[in-house]
This record gives C-alpha cells, sequence and structure tokens, in this order.
C-alpha cells in the first residue's frame, strides 16, 4: 500500500482530524502498577506484508492453552500506546490469557482497512495480524477455540476487517466507535474514506452480510459475535455506522434486527442484544448518547462477552450454545422431572433459557438442571429436577468454555461429540474437546 504522502488534501486533514481526537486516548488510565510480566517485541512472527510491529503480553500466570485478545490501536497510537491505555494486560494478569498488540509503523499509524489486499486476506495488516494470531499458537499452546479481537477507531474498523476475513479464526470482537466490513475500501492508494466516516454509506442487511460472505466462499462454519460500541455525538466515524455494524453482524449471524434485549446499563446509555437476551447473544450493541469519538471502553464488559470472565449476573436467562454444534442446550418437556437435555436448533423458545442463579444452578422451566441420580461416573445424564440446594444441582461456567458440575466436576458434554438435533447432553470426564466447550447467549 502506498504512503500516506499519496493522500488526497482532504483526507489528509481528515486523517489529521481522527489522529488528533484519537491520540488522547493514551491518557485515559493512569501509569502502569509494577507486574513482574512486561510487554515483548516479537520481531520475527512470519509474514508480514503490512510492516506491522507485533507486541506480545503473557501474563505470569497464563493457563494451559490459554485464550488470545488481539487489542488494535487507534490512528497516531501504536502497540505500547494501547497497551500504557488500557487495562487488557491488567485483565489478562487476572484470567490468565495472552495479548497481542499489533503495531502500525506506516506515518499515519492508521490500520489499512481499505485496501483490497487487506480486505481480502491477500496481503497488508490483516496478513500480518493473523500471522502474529499463528505464532502465539504455535508458541504458546493457545487454544484455537478462544481467539479474539478488540479495538479503539482505526482498531475497531480492524477488528471488523479481522472478523470479516477470518471468520474460521475469530470467536468474536469487540469495536469502539469503527465502521462495518469493508465500508472503508476505496479501490484506490487511498487510507481515507469520508463517505463512510460521514456516514454516508447505506445499504442494506443482506448487502453488509454479503460483504462478510463474499470474502469467505465456502465457509460453512459459525460466524463471529460481535460487540459493537458508539458514541451519538461521534463527529469522526459518525454514528449511522453503529446502525450499519449492527446490520450487518445479525444479518451475517442469521438474525434480524429487532432487539431481543434492551436495558440502559448507566445514564443515557441503551444496551440492545440480538440473537438472544444473555451476555453473550450474538451481537451486542451500546449506543451512548452522552458520547463523542472518544469514547470509553470498559474492558471487563468486553471480556464478559468474550466469556472469558464468570460475570454473568445472576438472573439472566441466557441460551447454552454448543462449540462444535452451533445448537442449543434444549429440555424437550422442561416441566417433567428427569427430561433429559439435548442439542437443538436454537429457537428462543422457553425450554433453551436457562436462569443463572447466585447458587450457580441454571433454572429452566422452573426445575434446576441436575447430574442424574448424584451421579458420578462417565454418561451421567443431564436432567432437570425440582430445585433442591444439592451440589449435584450446582454448576460452574469456566472462562475456557466448560460447565462443571459441583458434586462430580465432570464436564457438561454433548455424547459421542455428536453435533446434530437430539444429541444427548450428558456428564464426562473433561478432555477439552469442543463438544464441551459452551457459550451463553
Amino acid at each position: 500500500m502506498a504512503s500516506t504522502t499519496r493522500l488526497r488534501r482532504g483526507a489528509i486533514t481528515a486523517l489529521a482530524a481522527i489522529i488528533a481526537v484519537t491520540a488522547a486516548l493514551v491518557v485515559l488510565v493512569g501509569p502502569k502498577p509494577a507486574y513482574a510480566a512486561q510487554l515483548t517485541q516479537i520481531s520475527d512472527f512470519g509474514d508480514n506484508p503490512g510492516n506491522l510491529g507485533m507486541y506480545l503480553y503473557v501474563p505470569d500466570n497464563v493457563t494451559a492453552n490459554p485464550a488470545i485478545v488481539v487489542g488494535n490501536h487507534w490512528c497516531g497510537g501504536s502497540g505500547p500506546d494501547f497497551y500504557n491505555g488500557s487495562q487488557f494486560d491488567e485483565q489478562a494478569d487476572q484470567h490468565g490469557f495472552i495479548v497481542i498488540y499489533p503495531s502500525v509503523t506506516r506515518a499515519s499509524k492508521c490500520f489499512d482497512v481499505a485496501s483490497q489486499a487487506s480486505l481480502s486476506g491477500t496481503g497488508g495488516d490483516s496478513v500480518s495480524i493473523k500471522s502474529m494470531v499463528d505464532h502465539v499458537l504455535a508458541n504458546y499452546g493457545a487454544d484455537p477455540n478462544r481467539i479474539f479481537a478488540a479495538g479503539v477507531s482505526s482498531g475497531a474498523m480492524m477488528t471488523n476487517v479481522l472478523l470479516g476475513v477470518y471468520p474460521e479464526v475469530f470467536k468474536a470482537g469487540a469495536a469502539f466507535a469503527g465502521v462495518p466490513f469493508t465500508c472503508f475500501a476505496t479501490g484506490n492508494d487511498s487510507e481515507w474514506n469520508s463517505e463512510c466516516s460521514e456516514g454516508r454509506i447505506d445499504r442494506t442487511p443482506q448487502q453488509w452480510g454479503d460483504a462478510v460472505r463474499n470474502a469467505n466462499p465456502g465457509y460453512t462454519g459459525p460466524w463471529p459475535r460481535m460487540q459493537l460500541w458508539h458514541g451519538v455525538n461521534d463527529d469522526v466515524l459518525r454514528y449511522p455506522n453503529f446502525q450499519e455494524q449492527i446490520d450487518q453482524w445479525t444479518n451475517v449471524n442469521g438474525t434480524d434486527q429487532v432487539a431481543d434485549y434492551t436495558d440502559v446499563p448507566q445514564a443515557n446509555w441503551t444496551r440492545t442484544r440480538y440473537g438472544g437476551t444473555g451476555g453473550q447473544a450474538l451481537v451486542e450493541a451500546i449506543s451512548m448518547g452522552d458520547q463523542g469519538h472518544n469514547i470509553p471502553h470498559p474492558i471487563t464488559e468486553t471480556l464478559r462477552f468474550f466469556g472469558l470472565t464468570t460475570s454473568a449476573q445472576p438472573g439472566d436467562s441466557v441460551a447454552i450454545v454448543g462449540a462444535a454444534s452451533n445448537r442449543c442446550v434444549d429440555v424437550p418437556n422442561s416441566s417433567t422431572n428427569g427430561s433429559q437435555a439435548q442439542l437443538w436448533d436454537c429457537s428462543q423458545r422457553s425450554g433453551q433459557l436457562f436462569a443463572r442463579t447466585s447458587a450457580g444452578e441454571l433454572k429452566v422451566g422452573g426445575k434446576c438442571l441436575d447430574a442424574s441420580g448424584w451421579g458420578s461416573t462417565n454418561g451421567t445424564k443431564a436432567v432437570i429436577w425440582d430445585c433442591s440446594g444439592g451440589a449435584n444441582q450446582r454448576w460452574t461456567v469456566n472462562s475456557n468454555g466448560t460447565i462443571t458440575n459441583a458434586h462430580n466436576g465432570l464436564c457438561l458434554d454433548a455424547n459421542g461429540a455428536g453435533t446434530a438435533n437430539g444429541t444427548q447432553i450428558i456428564l464426562w470426564t473433561c478432555n477439552g474437546g469442543d463438544n464441551q466447550r459452551w457459550s451463553l447467549r
């Protein structure tokens, strides 16, 4: 991609504006506390057509098979700036995941979200970041089923690109003040698209969804979930881009644009969820009525959406969705003791909505998910029964996606690694298989 010296005069002005605004993000937090783990630059990580720098944070207490979070900086920033200006590393110290901080070395310090190469995964920054992920997978034993991306401004746009180009890699993303995948495409050597930044590109959900599908011909796997944040008063990447992103990622995920859940997490903010009502819905969108472009980025809320914390609120009604099957845990007769759970196409029906209680119960139809007969052997059925407070009815939702029973320590399991409708849900020794990984939506 050509250097920014070849940008049109108007693009240079716009680019300077976004750099000036987003540069302030680096001072959102104070100095980092002293930890033994340090940010490390990796000089040789593989194919790097975007000539990006790679910075890596591996906490001292990194878990076995850790998750990966890619943190993408703003225009004018860098990987170290994002490390200093966010709390991903501090959360990594608590939860044991690894953070990759890509760093643009071009003069603009903006990610390439406009070139055909980057938007198709044939070159540019998207390929460079994918190489960073591959490096961590190969050298740190990271979990390929728990790779996520998040970013601010230019980094939010890059997050949309990464999920759009590599749906088989990234399981979810969080975009703080971004635009849809392909919105910034220019067809020339410019890094800036004023029509998109000003919110003047209005496409149907189908058109936006097709942009992602067309970038991935033949892909039949699950599509990434997306969390979106945007300030109503954003004057850099204007607010209409918020709805366009909602349109894109709801369509990609096969759900409509009618919110299944709405609340007000704080004054002047409205949160909507699509394709689910729980904390890991297919799409979660937070409209910030009192904010411009320089918005807060509550990292703990993003990690909750990714499933890297266990902070889902008691009382939330959630669907339990299998990582291997993309189907829901379903109780066909949720009013009858002894009914065994199974996999079934997700439909938001009552037998698929589980309420988490503060005691660790998973309640459906007024009854509790139960290790049948206080069983403690492989193959014990997961059934529902009148709630009794017993340990066989208490469950721990773990950061690696497993759900374990307090009585026997076994994992909730799709029998025989099945993925079809009707596959029975049982308990089995935890083995890390995708049939034992679940997300709450």
